[in-house]
């Protein structure tokens, strides 16, 4: 990590006592206590390019102290230190954020988008984004921003997954999601709900069979270490969420929140760049390195065995206006 990123070992206690600041004595320098979980390289080093850029465009009045690697705790401990105010912003998956709106649930449906293109048009685009954004507000926080987490494939010591039917029985970890869950089901998997600090020793022990995830789980997470097969389908792009507290919003000046957008989608143009470089020599690493065997998937039987949950999500006429909106979104680049 580059070194003007600031790492402070302060505990949460700490952290609390300096809300204690008076909101006046803020209102002109805002220091934002910056945590986040366990991470790639390259949104390691996204989230400090945010930190050097929001400091330049401020001449200094807007700084960023960084929480890293899990040290106040995993996504859904970040989200509610957010809530609390004891942290400024965070950074998490997109499929946990279905738990606390479901509106990101779009975001976990399978084969939602038809490429890699399509995906950042989506991102990108404020009038599909906004209301997803602002969705959370109410419990004390909203969505400013967004980094590519890649797309979600299968790993397995069962053999690789070419079709629907190599997954049956198998019992495979998917994270705190009802999408996933129900993706899973239909696809004649056990789905296993589990954090990913405990997946490595669980598919070493054999209590999973696998697992779905980009490519880094096994490179960074050393996955590759105890699974033998990496089967390229591309069930999910389920994109990372950077997340502000609500108050903390509200008291940067205009000037200052526009630095902050700046940054941020700054800060993403240069993550999804180091993305694609990394994703490569991750891949190439998962074959060299790990020894696991990565194929290419045939993914017409997957697409027909979820299609019952674009059925169901009908019945959420909220979260199924997104859906065609993303879907109009992708017809527009023909």
């Amino acid at each position: 990590m580059k070194n003007s990123v600031k790492i402070s070992a302060i505990t949460t206690a700490v952290i609390v006592s300096s809300m204690l600041v008076s909101p006046l004595a803020m209102a002109a320098d805002v220091n934002l206590r910056l945590a986040y979980a366990q991470n790639s390289q390259p949104v390691k080093d996204a989230l400090a390019r945010f930190g050097e850029l929001v400091e330049e465009k401020t001449d200094g009045s807007v700084t960023v102290t960084y929480f890293p690697d899990s040290q106040l705790g995993g996504e859904s401990e970040l989200v509610e230190l957010l809530q609390t105010g004891a942290i400024d912003m965070t950074k998490v998956s997109g499929g946990l954020m279905g738990s606390f709106s479901p509106l990101y649930n779009v975001f976990s449906m399978p084969f939602l988008f038809d490429d890699e293109e399509h995906f950042h048009h989506v991102m990108n685009n404020d009038s599909i984004m906004s209301d997803i954004y602002q969705s959370t507000k109410d419990q004390g926080f909203v969505g400013i921003g967004w980094y590519d987490s890649g797309q979600r494939n299968f790993y397995s010591n069962k053999g690789p997954i070419d079709t629907v039917d190599d997954l049956a029985g198998q019992k495979i970890r998917v994270m705190q999601n009802q999408a996933a869950v129900d993706m899973m089901k239909l696809l004649g998997a056990s789905p296993v709900v589990m954090s990913q600090e405990e997946v490595y020793t669980a598919l070493q022990q054999g209590i999973l069979d696998g697992a779905e995830n980009n490519e880094f789980a096994l490179t960074s997470a050393r996955h590759g270490e105890v699974v033998e097969y990496y089967s390229l389908d591309g069930h999910t792009r389920v994109p990372d969420i950077i997340l502000i507290n609500n108050n903390t919003l509200a008291r940067l000046s205009d000037e200052q929140k526009v630095a902050v957008h700046e940054a941020i989608s700054e800060s993403t143009r240069f993550q999804v760049e180091e993305w694609n470089d990394a994703i490569q020599q991750a891949q190439k690493s998962i074959s060299d390195d790990f020894g696991v065997a990565i194929n290419e998937v045939d993914k017409s039987s997957f697409r027909d065995a979820v299609a019952p949950m674009y059925e169901e999500l009908k019945q959420h006429p909220a979260q199924y206006a997104i859906y065609e909106s993303i879907v109009a979104e992708g017809s527009a680049e023909q």
